[in-house]
């Protein structure tokens, strides 16, 4: 049982809460009071000086799948031997002790969601899990979250190079619907075997887990909204570097992205139009939003100096700080357990130095499930 007083807290609905008191107990946030009387029953942590903010999101991440330093050995995100691969799941390749778990936590980064890489069209099932831990079963808050799909370049690339379809954006286009439309006969048959790519894809179709679709230009985007539509399911568009372009059509379809990693070099045709300005213009547009690294593309301890160059570019720090938290969790469906700081939620919060948007402020404390982490 702890209680956390005399910070500043910026509990991720957009308030500023001074003269409160975090009353933590059980792993989760017991209450948040004002000016309240703390019993002995409580450990006291004097937080003077500092803010709390929840602890932080990164909804777009292969940690654990992607290993830093390893080479080969630690590639376990994308399995190229077929270009769709729905059977697949991340939770299976998560090693829960790389090296950038570490990195998470110290950044402040509590939670992460875990999906296959973009070199398949359709790439398989994601998870969303905490980033302590030594078992990754026990790690989850969410499994499956997503499944992962990916439009452009990437697959193009992987694939085509075989020889083997997609060798073009149409391909691409053609094998989601054809792999969509085998899962809804899948469904609609009286007597089956039991498929595991098709039950997978039927959770899509069913609506249980959306498709979180690799999407960079603005062709690819629309491309993912025409085929939500044809389909009737729920989809998010990932990276969406080119959304600026077509923000108000977007908005029209109830979808939420994520924004990012824009910290990246333009390394391929499709980021040549990257812009900090685009969550702005996301954002104004009415489009929820969220921040990424797309770890390890741009390492996870990078996330909050993202958020920092988007409010140099027009967001306000609540909002950035929302993609970072709330808008994260709701964009993964989990927004009744993290996000927020809030009665009955997962005692997950970062104690900073000073504003979490200014880089001389530092990571003082973090915490998750209740529990110091470092």
């Amino acid at each position: 049982m702890i209680a956390i007083k005399n910070a500043i807290i910026w509990n991720g609905n957009g308030d500023s809460l001074e003269n409160h008191v975090i009353f933590v107990k059980n792993g989760v946030f017991e209450k948040i009071e004002s000016e309240a009387e703390i019993t002995e029953a409580y450990t006291v942590i004097d937080a003077k000086g500092k803010i709390i903010t929840p602890g932080l999101i990164d909804v777009h991440t292969h940690l654990g799948v992607s290993e830093e330093g390893v080479g080969i050995e630690g590639a376990d995100f994308n399995e190229t031997s077929h270009p769709v691969t729905p059977q697949i799941r991340a939770l299976d390749g998560i090693n829960p002790m790389e090296i950038g778990f570490a990195d998470a936590r110290k950044a402040g980064v509590t939670t992460v969601q875990v999906m296959p890489g973009s070199a398949n069209v359709i790439g398989g099932e994601m998870a969303v899990l905490k980033t302590v831990g030594t078992i990754v079963d026990e790690m989850v808050i969410k499994s499956p979250s997503g499944m992962k799909a990916a439009t452009g370049e990437n697959p193009k690339r992987f694939h085509g190079a075989k020889g083997k379809m997609p060798v073009t954006r149409m391909g691409v286009a053609a094998l989601i619907r054809e792999k969509l439309i085998e899962a809804q006969n899948y469904i609609n048959s009286d007597k089956k075997d039991r498929k595991l790519d098709l039950e997978n894809m039927a959770k899509v179709l069913n609506k249980e887990i959306p498709l979180r679709v690799h999407a960079h230009r603005a062709d690819d985007i629309l491309t993912v909204l025409r085929i939500k539509r044809e389909f009737d399911i729920n989809v998010t568009i990932e990276h969406c570097t080119e959304g600026h372009h077509i923000a108000d059509y977007i908005a029209k379809h109830d979808v939420r992205v994520s924004v990012g990693p824009t910290m990246s070099t333009r390394s391929k045709v499709e980021l040549k139009d990257k812009k900090w300005s685009t969550i702005k213009t996301l954002l104004d547009a009415g489009v929820p939003c969220s921040l990424t690294t797309d770890h390890p593309v741009v390492g996870i301890e990078y996330l909050v100096t993202s958020a920092i160059h988007a409010i140099k570019n027009g967001i306000t720090e609540q909002q950035a700080l929302q993609a970072i938290t709330l808008n994260a969790a709701k964009h993964l469906g989990v927004d009744d357990r993290v996000g927020s700081i809030l009665p009955n939620k997962d005692a997950d919060f970062v104690i900073w130095s000073g504003n979490p948007f200014d880089l001389n402020s530092k990571v003082e404390k973090v915490f998750i499930n209740g529990e110091i982490i470092n």
